[in-house]
C-alpha cells in the first residue's frame, strides 16, 4: 500500500484529490495538510511513501517544502500538483528533489498513475512540462557552445550537456530535457569529464565556465 500525504490550502481540493486517490486498491492518504508547514508536521508524525504538494500554500509553499521534505525525509518521493504552468517553479521543485509535477486538469486515473509511478522511481513531467524544460536548456548562445566544442573537441551532444551543467541542471533534468535515460546522461558526463580533464561536477563547471567567458 502506497501511504500519501496530500498539501493543499483548499480543503474541499484536498478532499476531492483523496477521494480520487482512493479509488486505487494500491494507494491510502493517510493525512492531509493545509499548507507546507502543516505538511512536514504530520510527516514527522506519519512518514508516507509519496507527498502530493500544491504548489502556493500560505506559511510555506510547495517548492520549499519539497526542500524541507527531501532534506529531512530523502525516500520521500514529492510530487507538485498545481494549476500555475511555469518552468522557474518547475525547475526549482525538481531541483529540490521533486519527483515530478501535475497540472490540476489531469484526469483521475492519470493521478493515480503519476502517484504510483512517482512512487516507483519515475519523473512524472506532462509534455509541455518537458518542453519547457528543454526550452531552459537551450537558453545558451550559439558562440559559447562553439567554443567550447572546438576547446575539447567536444561533440554536439556533448556540448550540449557540458552546457547544462555549466546552468546547474542536475542528470535528472538533463535526461528529462533531451528525453534520454539517467544512465545515459552519466555516461556523457564521464566522457566529458575525461575531454575536460575534470575529477567532478564542480571542477567541470568550473572549466566550461572559464572557457566559455574566454578565460
Amino acid at each position: 500500500m502506497i501511504k500519501v500525504i496530500i498539501a493543499d490550502d483548499q480543503k474541499i481540493l484536498a478532499e476531492g484529490i483523496k477521494t480520487v486517490l482512493e479509488t486505487s486498491r494500491e494507494i491510502k492518504v493517510t493525512n492531509i495538510a493545509c499548507d507546507g508547514e502543516d505538511c512536514l508536521k504530520k510527516i514527522a508524525e506519519n512518514i508516507p511513501d509519496v507527498a502530493l504538494l500544491d504548489i502556493r500554500m500560505p506559511n510555506m509553499n510547495g517548492v520549499v517544502a519539497t526542500r524541507e521534505i527531501k532534506r529531512a525525509y530523502p525516500q520521500v518521493k514529492v510530487v507538485i500538483l498545481t494549476t500555475f504552468d511555469d518552468s522557474d517553479y518547475i525547475l526549482d521543485a525538481i531541483n529540490y528533489g521533486a519527483s515530478g509535477y501535475l497540472l490540476k486538469d489531469i484526469n483521475a486515473s492519470s493521478l493515480i498513475d503519476a502517484v504510483i509511478n512517482a512512487y516507483r522511481g519515475e519523473l512524472i513531467l506532462p509534455t509541455n512540462i518537458a518542453k519547457k524544460i528543454t526550452a531552459a536548456a537551450k537558453m545558451v548562445t550559439a558562440g559559447k557552445e562553439l567554443r567550447l566544442k572546438k576547446a575539447f573537441q567536444l561533440s554536439e551532444r556533448e556540448t550540449e550537456i557540458a552546457m547544462m551543467v555549466s546552468e546547474n541542471f542536475n542528470n535528472r533534468q538533463i535526461a528529462s530535457a533531451l528525453d534520454i535515460s539517467e544512465g545515459t546522461v552519466r555516461n556523457y558526463i564521464s566522457g566529458i569529464y575525461i575531454k575536460l580533464g575534470a575529477a567532478n561536477r564542480a571542477q567541470a563547471k568550473e572549466i566550461i565556465e572559464n572557457t566559455v567567458k574566454g578565460d
